[in-house]
């Protein structure tokens, strides 16, 4: 893999963001990336809606938007969104490239689908590990409440031993005659 696109490759992981449970690209990202302007990348998508259901395409509500600004800087200081952006997932991107019919759109696409796929394979690399650090953490926990047990047994035998013990035996007694 070249380094030019393994650089894109992490730019775009940068750009991907969680919303509604999804991994998504905003249409100001895709447009910066396509190198159009994004009202343009807006048109093309309107135009085409039919392309783009739900689960390929979605637009931010208020309340969305000012959760991403707090969380990421979007917008630089005195700049305002006209129009609340469109959240575009994996399938959308791909679609996008139908839409945006240029050599700079495929390109562009092919790189996004790849660090999408990307992302994927590392969460579910993080996924196995997770597995077995659970299971890990079972095993060393039983063995953890067996080695407490053990060291609370040698605690009473320690315990029993510091204390004076009656003598084991006959006792005799002296008897008097007299």
């Amino acid at each position: 893999m070249s380094t030019e696109l393994q650089v894109k490759l992490e730019t775009i992981s940068g750009l991907i963001h969680y919303i509604r449970g999804e991994k998504v690209i905003l249409d100001v990202d895709l447009a910066r990336l396509y190198e159009v302007p994004t009202r343009v990348l807006k048109q093309a998508v309107r135009r085409n809606l039919h392309r783009f259901p739900g689960d390929f395409m979605f637009e931010l509500s208020d309340i969305e938007l000012d959760s991403l600004r707090s969380q990421i800087v979007i917008l630089t200081r005195g700049q305002h969104y006209k129009y609340l952006p469109f959240a575009f997932t994996e399938q959308g991107v791909a679609m996008l490239s139908s839409v945006l019919n240029s050599e700079k759109a495929i390109e562009v696409n092919i790189a996004i689908i790849r660090a999408f796929v990307q992302m994927r394979k590392f969460l579910e690399t993080n996924k196995e590990l997770a597995e077995k650090i659970e299971e890990l953490e079972r095993t060393v926990s039983s063995h953890g409440e067996d080695i407490l047990l053990i060291f609370e047994t040698i605690k009473q035998l320690m315990y029993k031993k510091s204390q004076q013990m009656e003598p084991v035996g006959y006792k005799i007694h002296q008897v008097n005659r007299s």
